[in-house]
């Protein structure tokens, strides 16, 4: 067996925890590495690559990122930093090993919805910019995967990366979440995407995956799914359209098409409504 290290980059965030959580069922023996800001600063270059080349891992799986689209709006150069510029030097390190990369739906404009991965991009935001850029980058290794995803439930570290735990902070705040009804993702429980992330990874065969909910949704419909869950915080949301939206350009629908990746997966990758209904017990 090889016992060089799998890293895992961004693990303590939400589908980093997930993946380290589900290693020891979805990939048992892997040698997980979860790399942490404070355990490696991944924009301090050369500390990136003597770690590398002490640890000298086989696979890496970089979720890191700044992820919030308003962050990236107020700092592109950071997002660049972070989302390019990482990437780009993980990428390099890992040129004769596996390295998956996490993506985005909002690559697409949302004037179609639907996506497959042979779509083409046409980013709106300067994260969806960072990500596509990135993804130019990674593909240019016939060997490398990039996991396009779209919104992720579950719970994180902190209690604040998942779309339902946004929500339900809100609530207990006691205020209003303000949805689209005319705004559609293909929303997914973190832990479902891990598990689709690690047999995509063992089959070592590189190219773009959509893994994404089997279940065109609006962020509407979204956040009544979340509500049904916490009745006792008196959820209150406010519907809105898209159409009245002034603020920066939004994609109105990038749902996508996952046909490439369930042929490749041992499991059914679920619609949210089906998922939640399977697992009420479920913090979510």
């Amino acid at each position: 067996m090889d016992k060089r290290p799998v890293w895992v980059t961004g693990a303590a965030g939400l589908i980093g925890r997930y993946l380290v959580a589900a290693a020891p069922e979805a990939a048992p023996g892997a040698g997980i590495l979860g790399l942490t800001r404070a355990r490696l600063d991944l924009t301090d270059f050369g500390a990136v690559c003597a770690e590398f080349r002490l640890r000298q891992p086989r696979l890496i799986v970089h979720c890191a990122a700044l992820s919030q689209s308003p962050e990236c709006q107020a700092n592109p150069r950071l997002a660049r930093k972070l989302n390019v510029e990482v990437t780009t030097l993980l990428a390099e390190l890992a040129a004769d090993i596996g390295f998956v990369f996490f993506s985005s739906d909002l690559v697409f404009d949302g004037k179609a919805g639907n996506y497959d991965e042979t779509a083409p991009v046409n980013p709106l935001s300067v994260y969806a910019e960072t990500k596509a850029a990135a993804e130019r980058v990674v593909l240019g290794n016939p060997k490398h995967i990039v996991i396009r995803t779209s919104l992720n439930g579950g719970t994180s570290a902190n209690g604040s990366r998942a779309f339902n735990e946004q929500m339900r902070r809100a609530w207990e705040a006691g205020r209003a979440v303000h949805l689209f009804m005319d705004e559609f993702r293909s929303p997914i429980a973190a832990k479902v995407t891990a598990m689709a992330v690690w047999q995509l990874a063992a089959r070592d065969k590189g190219g773009i995956y959509h893994v994404a909910g089997a279940e065109r949704l609006s962020r509407l419909r979204i956040g009544q799914l979340v509500a049904a869950r916490w009745p006792q915080l008196h959820p209150r949301i406010v519907p809105g359209s898209l159409r009245e939206y002034t603020g920066a350009p939004r994609a109105p629908d990038t749902s996508l098409n996952c046909a490439k990746a369930q042929a490749c997966l041992s499991f059914p990758l679920p619609g949210l409504t089906q998922w939640l209904a399977e697992h009420p017990d479920e913090v979510f």
